[in-house]
């Protein structure tokens, strides 16, 4: 493992100074995040550990594609001297700029999905284990998941159109400029800790890829869905594969439900027909299901409606339930920082290659990952929850530690250290607002000019009336 490695951290090795956690070194500290031992595993489980010495074996090609995610303005070569990840060559010649994309082909995306997938569930259940001591982060015995979708956008290449796509004839987005593929978490929202994920052509649902994702919600949990998700198939689903696994949506307008029994005002056991068609795809559905619904009405907004499988009113007050759906934007928030932070909003991530992409994709919930691990230390430290902190200080204090400590000397790291300390409190952001002050409203306005993808155009065309 090259010296790169140790440089992720340089950031715990000072929070654990300030916490008074001792003062283990930064490779002891690093294996209890993601050990050196899973990459060997991830490499050897998915056929791809290299045999015969080369420049890039596949384990640094690992930390190239993590730190491709983090230094989004840098290129993949820059990035392999940087943080010197390639082994020494007997005449002291540098890697050669056609090895590095030969390297990342070798390795293929799926030794960084197994390690995503190792990472995420042992780093989300370490944190399920710590709410036990504390109850503000978790809600009545319960860990809370959010599920949603995003769409990202990958190089307009041509294998990269024809695997991924775009926005489907008639979907009323016009023709996608740049392919996309589509994304689909599974979430803790009080600490953005990614616990599974699955993405892959544009063309499939949403749905498609969630089912991917029930097997991994855990036990004594209840995940916030979209309305998008309301039926009877992803729901029932979700709440009969484990243990005391519930759900929480929002009806949508045209939802039709009877009242079996009523609680208080506003709040009853209801019953929903299951659909002809959704039991011909699902034999198995009963032909009615029941669900607690929730009514309420915020002031300035129309009246919303809320199902869930939290039946019991006493041990669930309707309040409660109101309040606790609005942090299901909190994985909304997580893939703004994915997006905004992580990506700097550029127009495309970096791969021409559909495999490059899944590998490039795979790379980068992991680093999202690593971060939000960070941010939950720092958290911890200050005595405040994981979304008081920052997430681009976070990530620029990683980002530099990183290159910085790839090449500093051994003896200058421990006065390094007493100084980023010092940076700690820019992590720390104000509490939250608690309302809305402003409404949501589109800012910049989009171009009236048609769609180019690229193409060659004989001759030049008008752009389009703008009204």
């Amino acid at each position: 493992m090259s010296v790169g490695l140790s440089g992720w951290l340089s950031l715990e090795s000072a929070l654990a100074s300030v916490a008074g956690l001792g003062h283990a070194t930064s490779i002891d500290r690093f294996r209890a995040d993601l050990d050196p031992a899973w990459i060997d595993h991830a490499l050897a489980a998915t056929g791809t550990a290299t045999v015969r010495r080369r420049r890039l074996p596949a384990e640094q090609v690992i930390w190239l594609v993590l730190g491709m995610a983090l230094h989004r303005n840098r290129s993949i070569v820059e990035i392999v001297t940087k943080l010197d990840l390639a082994l020494p060559d007997e005449r002291g010649r540098p890697v050669a700029a056609s090895a590095v994309p030969k390297a990342r082909a070798r390795v293929g995306p799926e030794p960084l999905a197994w390690l995503f997938a190792r990472c995420a569930e042992a780093w989300t259940s370490r944190a399920e284990a710590g709410r036990r001591g504390q109850p503000a982060l978790a809600w009545r015995g319960l860990t809370l998941f959010g599920v949603d979708g995003t769409a990202l956008r990958v190089p307009d290449s041509p294998a990269n159109r024809a695997h991924y796509g775009g926005h489907p004839a008639g979907s009323g987005h016009g023709d996608s400029g740049y392919p996309l593929a589509r994304v689909v978490a599974l979430m803790e929202l009080r600490s953005h800790l990614l616990r599974a994920a699955a993405f892959g052509p544009h063309g499939a649902g949403e749905y498609a890829y969630a089912d991917r994702l029930w097997a991994a919600v855990p036990n004594d949990s209840l995940t916030l869905v979209d309305r998008g998700f309301l039926a009877a198939a992803p729901l029932l689903a979700l709440e009969r594969g484990g243990a005391n696994r519930h759900w929480l949506v929002r009806a949508k307008r045209n939802t039709r439900c009877e009242v079996v029994q009523e609680f208080g005002p506003g709040d009853a056991l209801v019953e929903m027909r299951v659909s002809s068609q959704a039991r011909r795809r699902e034999p198995t559905l009963p032909a009615t299901w029941q669900a607690r619904a929730v009514a309420y009405q915020r002031p300035g907004h129309p009246p919303q409606l809320l199902l869930t499988s939290l039946r019991d009113p006493e041990q669930y007050p309707a309040t409660d339930v109101v309040a606790l759906y609005h942090e299901r934007w909190e994985i909304e928030l997580a893939y703004d920082e994915v997006k905004t932070g992580l990506l700097a909003r550029e127009e495309a991530i970096r791969s021409r290659s559909p495999d490059a992409v899944a590998q490039e994709l795979w790379g980068l919930l992991l680093a999202y990952n690593l971060v939000r691990l960070e941010m939950a230390r720092v958290a911890h430290a200050a005595g405040v929850a994981p979304t008081r902190v920052s997430f681009i200080a976070a990530l620029h204090l990683i980002r530099d530690e990183w290159l910085w400590c790839a090449a500093a000397p051994p003896g200058a790291i421990p006065r390094h250290l007493r100084d980023l300390r010092l940076a700690l409190a820019q992590l720390i952001l104000p509490e939250r607002r608690s309302q809305r002050h402003y409404p949501r409203a589109v800012k910049l306005r989009l171009t009236g000019y048609p769609r180019n993808r690229g193409a060659p155009t004989q001759t030049a065309s008008p752009p389009s009336q703008k009204t």
